[in-house]
């Protein structure tokens, strides 16, 4: 927008610019014209005077030895031509022949009129001009006097006056595009400030704020309003995070004191359906007690103040992946591990890649069936990404099932029975978006799921929580 703003502004001062020097420049060139007509002029006045008085040989050879003088002096044509046309007296360059400017002006000086209108100088021509007065006066003319004038002193008028205004227009639009930049720059920087504090609280930056106080009263006031507004919708989030995870944390304590009160009636219980749904009891308390687990880890994940920063991926998989082989070989699944290549690295929040993978590897435990196969892939992606891709060759999930495994609670209705709280892909995925990356879910083929993190190159700026 800076950019069409100042590009806007440059085309009006431009035009502006043309609109005030061309008539300028057009009207110097007319008036340096009008003055070099008014100065010939009055020469071919003089030469008419002098051949209107020619009576005699003497007169003659006086009127022959003025125009000789003026066409030597000046560069300049006289012909002096009577009323059939003829040359009676010539000195210098005649006019062009037959027709054009020189025989418009003879025949209007023939019929009494001078000539009241040069073509314009203007630098590159014309060359000559001619101008014509009439020998005599009324029904006495008796001939005219034409002068070829050269244009040269005239022309060079002309160009240095427009190359000054010409100067003085570049001159004028350099501090014109000079205070339109600084214009430009005052009025977009508190919007582009407004900008980076929108995309930062999209982010899920609620510290995003706009700084800048420059620009109109109208934008300052609007900045102002932002974050009055930011600060509303941090405080509300913050409450509701704090609701979350204090409700979690005191939860805790209660709900693991009736575990363990169930598990010590459990020996009193007699065998029969009161066991049963005693043992059922004691599953759903501990179901309840891991959903607050995650809860909290939730809570305090989307409160964290930890910076991203530079971490080795391919040594954080090889370590999970070690870790929990014991895991999956105990439930009859294969683990393997390809790649990852040598110094993949990554940006992102402490510990990420393995907290991510732990999330990611205990769900393949959970959903693959014996026999099955896990394959963690980690490779280095563009622009210096690191990718780790989890395929496990499972029953899957319908396609439209898909986007429901990143949702918190979220549970496909072929995996209902199947113990967990539902969060465990939402922290995952919340720590890679806190991270500056993402988390994906597709469908293996023929059957199974791909689940696909992706860590920002090192170095590279990160989305703050």
């Amino acid at each position: 927008m800076r950019r069409r703003l100042l590009v806007v502004l440059m085309v009006l001062m431009g035009a502006a610019a043309l609109l005030l020097c061309v008539p300028l420049a057009d009207a110097y060139a007319r008036g340096r014209t009008e003055h070099l007509l008014l100065q010939r002029r009055s020469e071919a006045v003089r030469f008419a005077d002098l051949a209107d008085r020619v009576r005699t040989r003497a007169d003659r050879s006086e009127l022959d030895a003025e125009i000789s003088r003026y066409a030597q002096l000046y560069g300049a044509g006289v012909v002096v031509v009577d009323t059939a046309g003829t040359a009676v007296a010539r000195a210098g360059k005649a006019p062009a022949g037959p027709g054009g400017p020189a025989q418009e002006a003879r025949r209007r000086a023939l019929t009494g009129r001078s000539t009241d209108r040069l073509p314009t100088v203007r630098p590159w021509g014309p060359r000559t001009v001619v101008l014509a007065e009439p020998v005599g006066r009324d029904e006495r003319v008796s001939g005219a006097v034409l002068l070829t004038v050269r244009t040269d002193a005239a022309r060079r008028d002309v160009t240095v006056r427009w190359s000054l205004i010409a100067a003085g227009a570049v001159a004028a639009f350099a501090a014109a595009a000079l205070v339109a930049a600084g214009i430009t720059r005052w009025l977009m920087r508190p919007l582009l400030d407004l900008d980076r504090a929108v995309a930062g609280l999209t982010a899920g930056s609620l510290r995003a704020r706009a700084a800048s106080d420059t620009g109109p009263p109208e934008l300052r006031r609007l900045r102002q309003r932002f974050n009055t507004m930011a600060e509303a919708v941090a405080d509300s989030i913050g409450r509701q995070r704090d609701f979350v995870a204090d409700a979690s944390h005191q939860l805790r304590n209660p709900l693991a004191t009736l575990v363990l009160q169930l598990e010590n009636i459990e020996p009193y219980v007699a065998p029969g359906p009161g066991l049963d749904d005693h043992a059922r009891a004691l599953d759903e308390a501990e179901r309840l007690e891991e959903l607050l687990d995650g809860l909290l880890a939730l809570a305090r994940l989307e409160a964290a103040t930890a910076a991203p920063a530079d971490q080795d991926v391919g040594r954080a998989v090889r370590d999970r992946v070690t870790a929990w082989t014991p895991v999956f070989r105990a439930a009859g699944l294969t683990l393997t591990l390809t790649g990852p290549p040598g110094g993949l690295w990554a940006r992102a929040l402490p510990d990420a890649a393995a907290r991510i993978l732990d999330s990611l590897l205990d769900n393949a435990v959970k959903f693959v069936p014996g026999d099955g196969r896990v394959e963690v892939h980690a490779v280095r992606g563009p622009g210096g990404q690191a990718v780790v891709r989890v395929r496990d060759d499972g029953p899957g999930v319908a396609r439209e099932h898909l986007p429901l495994l990143l949702r918190r609670f979220a549970r496909c209705p072929e995996h209902q029975n199947v113990p967990g709280s539902g969060l465990g892909l939402a922290i995952a995925e919340e720590i890679a978006r806190g991270s500056g990356g993402s988390l994906g879910v597709r469908g293996n083929t023929p059957h199974g799921l791909v689940v696909e993190l992706r860590l920002p190159a090192p170095g590279a700026p990160a989305a703050q929580p």
